[in-house]
């Protein structure tokens, strides 16, 4: 089974006395921000990106700590399509370059110098938001034999190494054992009861021809009006 890249943040937070002043200007724009606009998950992810950049020393002492403090989120947001409307939270681009008070020239050069020194890609699982790992496909890809596979389809001896070895954030089998079972057989709708004679309002004459009542017939097949 292939070891995946992990990220070098989590090896240490010596930073040269420079890089840890810039490393603390970053991190106080990042966290105003993320506080702000953004989440919890979203602040720990930047933190993290803004020690890796720092240990490898690739902001300049004499660039704003705002242009990579806005190219981190920039990095960020792209991994977890910040800018898709339909999740929550999301922000175009301009919005986040705005909230800097960085032009958008200097927030996406600074972004792609980060995604290229990191080697990010979207959905990258080193960086994907927790509450998007479950549905990330790209977490779940390894190489096993040779081979490219969906790890949640392997049997759980295989997940339970691929745990041990900290490719895979869980185990998928102990989710889907969690997962209520959907239950089985045809859903039986009942028809309402036959009204009361008391209650059905009684016609003064009713024609001999008169065909059967309309209803009675849904009855006998099992039909039933959606109220």
């Amino acid at each position: 089974m292939k070891q995946k890249k992990g990220r070098s943040k989590r090896a240490s937070k010596d930073f040269r006395d420079e890089y840890q002043r810039i490393f603390t200007e970053i991190l106080k724009l990042t966290d105003a921000f993320c506080e702000t606009y953004l989440n919890e998950d979203y602040r720990k992810l930047c933190e993290e990106m803004a020690m890796v950049i720092c240990l490898g020393e690739l902001p300049s002492e004499k660039e704003r700590p705002a242009g990579w403090a806005s190219g981190i989120v920039h990095a960020v947001g792209r991994v977890n399509c910040l800018q898709d409307p339909t999740l929550s939270p999301h922000m175009t681009s301009s919005q986040v370059a705005e909230g800097f008070g960085i032009s958008m020239a200097t927030m996406q050069a600074k972004s792609r110098i980060i995604r290229d020194e990191l080697d990010i890609v979207t959905l990258d699982p080193d960086w994907c938001l927790p509450a998007l790992l479950k549905d990330n496909p790209l977490v779940w890809m390894l190489e096993v034999n040779g081979f490219i596979m969906d790890i949640r389809i392997a049997p759980r001896e295989v997940q339970e190494e691929a745990y041990r070895q900290g490719l895979i954030p869980f185990i998928p089998a102990d989710e889907q054992e969690l997962e209520p079972k959907p239950k089985t057989g045809p859903k039986i709708i009942e028809f309402p009861s036959k009204q009361s004679e008391t209650s059905r309002p009684k016609s003064p004459q009713r024609p001999k021809d008169d065909g059967p009542d309309l209803f009675e017939g849904l009855e006998k097949q099992g039909i039933s009006d959606a109220q």
